[in-house]
């Protein structure tokens, strides 16, 4: 009889447990001061009351007003962009050069052009948000529409297909899996300068919180908060795989995953 493989969920949180275990140990014993690294229980408790208080939801929903429209602009402009120079193997080359001039500048380089052109308002980070995520994006459209079949682009051409018509029935559906590969890079992406921006810039937000504490030294409010940004980050990753599953449930590799 085969033996069963363990839960992942039961694994996981094995493994959460383990680790707070770990934690809590380590200032306890002393390895680490616990002026710099607090027992978990009390970073836990510290997060629960920042639970209960208005202002901490109200940080929230400015990080996550703020990483959405981020998002949200730069999937739109990568994809449009993405699929108008794909789809042209002339403007592609042509365009090559800048693209790799551009697309290792990091992100966090443009706080000084942020301020000076927005300064501590929300656009600031928006603008960080938006560079990041675009190219994330806009890589992988270009690597979708790159990998189209030439020979079903042919059929459709054969059979009068217009060059809208074959945008939806053909590049649209083979560029998919790409463009939602680059949704899901993006979109972390986006929340990591989402916060970088509100920590450094002071926009609005976790970050914006997250530097209050650390100049109030409230260690184990830096830590709960910490806390809450990766608790946001694996929310943000499951609503975004399981978009990535719905919207790819006829491809072959989301049927893979199932029947595994």
């Amino acid at each position: 009889m085969p033996r069963r493989s363990p839960n992942r969920a039961v694994l996981g949180i094995v493994g959460v447990v383990g680790f707070l275990l770990l934690w809590e140990a380590v200032p306890r014993i002393g390895l680490i001061p616990a002026r710099f690294l607090p027992p978990a229980s009390e970073v836990l408790a510290a997060l629960g009351e920042r639970l209960v208080l208005p202002e901490f939801w109200t940080a929230v929903g400015d990080t996550v007003l703020t990483w959405g429209i981020g998002l949200g602009i730069a999937f739109a402009a990568a994809s449009l962009l993405g699929f108008a120079v794909g789809s042209v193997p002339v403007l592609r080359a042509f365009t090559h050069s800048t693209v790799e001039f551009l697309r290792p500048i990091p992100s966090v380089a443009l706080i000084p052009l942020a301020i000076l052109l927005y300064g501590t308002d929300m656009a600031s980070t928006l603008l960080l948000v938006v560079y990041a995520a675009f190219w994330q994006i806009y890589i992988q459209v270009l690597y979708g529409v790159s990998d189209i079949d030439p020979v079903a682009e042919q059929t459709a051409r054969s059979y009068g297909l217009g060059r809208l018509s074959r945008l939806r029935y053909i590049a649209w559906p083979s560029a998919l899996p790409y463009v939602l590969t680059g949704l899901r890079l993006g979109a972390a992406v986006a929340l990591i300068l989402t916060i970088t921006g509100q920590l450094i810039i002071g926009t609005p937000g976790l970050g914006q919180q997250i530097s209050v504490a650390k100049n109030s030294d409230a260690t184990e409010l830096v830590y709960a908060l910490i806390i809450a940004t990766g608790a946001l980050g694996v929310a943000v990753n499951v609503g975004v795989r399981a978009l990535e599953r719905r919207a790819l449930r006829w491809h072959a590799s989301v049927r893979g995953e199932e029947i595994a």
